[in-house]
């Protein structure tokens, strides 16, 4: 499941996943290495995340975008 961000938010997303999220570091994702740095999905992406851990453990950090995120996409906008 995708779920679907706007411009707007990208900048808070991937602030988040940078100050929250255990597996990105220095910009690289730990679970995606596997022998080479793999950049993390969600500091590249710019229409919606797409990582399962960001979107389970690290979003709901943030109370208010986590709640704007699952309206958007719940209401299909």
């Amino acid at each position: 499941m995708t779920w679907r961000i706007k411009e707007v938010q990208v900048s808070r997303v991937q602030e988040l996943a940078r100050s929250c999220c255990c597996n990105c570091l220095d910009g690289y994702c730990l679970l995606l290495d596997d022998g080479e740095p793999q950049a993390c999905v969600q500091l590249i992406c710019t229409q919606a995340i797409y990582c399962r851990y960001f979107r389970k453990v690290v979003l709901p950090a943030d109370k208010a975008l986590y709640r704007e995120i699952m309206d958007q996409n719940a209401n299909g906008h």
